[in-house]
């Protein structure tokens, strides 16, 4: 499973390790050579699990399929995105979390100083 890319159909074959990884850069960090360049690249399909050859000299767009399944793999790459999330627990339990939209939320405005000035003193 690659990190680099959520949506990987094919994983590559490295012609200068002969190892397969789902992207170029699975296989930067694997190795401290640099991913060599080739004519003839290997694929192999994450839907069929079957290996197969594209001559990237001739490559068009009726390449873009496996030819095993016809599984498109050359999808516009979705890369995982950083999300700050705050967790909690189940709100029926614990219902802290929540805002309570009847009340004012005090915090946000500076203009309510004045209006509870006096009551501080």
């Amino acid at each position: 499973m690659c990190k680099h890319i959520l949506n990987a159909q094919v994983a590559i074959r490295a012609p200068c390790c002969k190892q397969w990884y789902d992207c170029a850069e699975c296989h930067a960090e694997a190795q401290t050579h640099k991913l060599a360049r080739t004519i003839e690249m290997a694929f192999l399909c994450k839907k069929c699990k079957k290996a197969f050859r594209k001559d990237m000299t001739v490559y068009d767009e009726s390449d873009e399929y496996c030819p095993h399944c016809d599984n498109h793999y050359v999808l516009d790459a979705k890369t995982p995105k950083a999300v700050v999330k705050l967790e909690s627990e189940d709100v029926r339990v614990d219902a802290r979390m929540l805002k309570d939209e009847r009340v004012p939320d005090l915090l946000d405005d500076d203009d309510d100083e004045d209006l509870f000035s006096d009551r501080l003193g």
